[in-house]
């Protein structure tokens, strides 16, 4: 398993490539380390489905970069999704992080969702890899390429096969194929936005 950092200047690439080189990387925080196996590519003014699509507020303000930190967002006034801030700084874009496989802290992940019945379960969605991995707001902003930042970015093997089909739950460009994910029992099920309406 590897312990070398991902570096800020492998991040600063188009979120769609970004989203590929994510497939198979490890993310730890708080005890648990996960091997991420399904991601979602946003850029910014040209993402009618991104945060920083109508600008720059306080709550999308960490996604304008520099890359290599994480971006925490609250959905559905009840969940908490996180992302990998990517391209350079001042052009915004991430990558979301949908599905992660628990590789170590396994009783810790469980500790945090005793409703899961199976390892497979723990990381299966955005929400239910920040539970895990013990996210939420407070972490929004550390630097994932930082060896003292308690939440940190590892390299992985690159994937040999990856997977691209639409984007999960979105409201606007529902068609474009930025969701990619390997092979794994972790990958989240796939379901379509809502009502169709004009992406620009």
């Amino acid at each position: 398993m590897t312990s070398r950092l991902l570096t800020r200047e492998e991040l600063a690439i188009d979120p769609v490539d970004a989203a590929q080189l994510l497939l198979g990387s490890y993310l730890e925080a708080d005890g648990v380390r996960v091997r991420v196996v399904e991601v979602e590519a946003y850029r910014g003014g040209d993402d009618p489905a991104s945060h920083c699509y109508r600008g720059r507020t306080p709550r999308n303000e960490v996604m304008f970069g520099p890359a290599g930190f994480l971006y925490v967002y609250f959905v559905y006034g009840m969940h908490f999704c996180a992302n990998v801030v990517s391209l350079t700084d001042g052009v915004p874009g991430a990558v979301l992080l949908r599905a992660g496989e628990v590789v170590s802290g396994e009783d810790i992940a469980f500790s945090r969702r005793p409703a899961a019945r199976s390892a497979a379960e723990l990381g299966k969605g955005p929400a239910r890899l920040c539970k895990v991995l013990g996210l939420d707001r407070t972490q929004n902003g550390l630097d994932l390429t930082s060896a003292d930042s308690p939440v940190r970015l590892y390299a992985g093997e690159p994937a040999t096969k990856v997977f691209a089909g639409p984007r999960v739950g979105v409201a606007v460009a529902m068609d474009v194929p930025w969701r990619f994910w390997i092979d794994s029992p972790a990958v989240s099920t796939y379901k379509r936005g809502g009502k169709r309406r004009p992406s620009a």
